[in-house]
């Protein structure tokens, strides 16, 4: 199985945006997949674009994405559902970074992932190298 740490980061909040996907290997970590939009984004949106990113990086494949974002795991697993049959539209008003909503629920339901949260800072060495690279990303850095 392919395990997975995802992280994203905007600075300021909104401002210029990055993520990252690390892959764990048998003999460490690294990053695979990273990624930025420079202009006006989101942290929330960096965070759906990275387990987006690991969800393709996959390819499929059985994975394991441990995640910081609770709200993108909700968003996956339970909201998203209502929001569809209800022709995406929510009690609340519009659903935000709906373009990547409706292209990461369908992703995850063909695929063969589960989705694991995990504090975010609180010394989990993946999650520490995601928001590492993430930050990174931001700044423009690529593999």
């Amino acid at each position: 199985m392919i395990t997975y740490y995802t992280d994203g980061s905007a600075s300021p909040n909104p401002g210029p945006g990055g993520f990252s996907v690390i892959l764990v290997e048998e003999d460490g970590m690294r990053p695979a997949v990273l990624g930025s939009e420079p202009g006006e984004t989101t942290n929330i949106r960096m965070e759906g674009l990275a387990i987006k990113a690991a969800l393709e990086d996959a390819a499929g494949e059985h994975c394991q994405i441990y995640t910081d974002s609770e709200f993108w795991i909700n968003v996956i697993t339970k909201w998203s559902l209502t929001w569809e049959a209800n022709g995406w539209k929510k009690k609340g008003g519009d659903i935000k970074n709906l373009d990547i909503v409706q292209s990461v629920c369908p992703l995850y339901r063909q695929s063969h992932a589960t989705l694991t949260w995990v504090r975010g800072h609180e010394g989990d060495a993946g999650n520490e190298l995601a928001d590492e690279w993430a930050n990174k990303a931001r700044r423009g850095v690529r593999l």
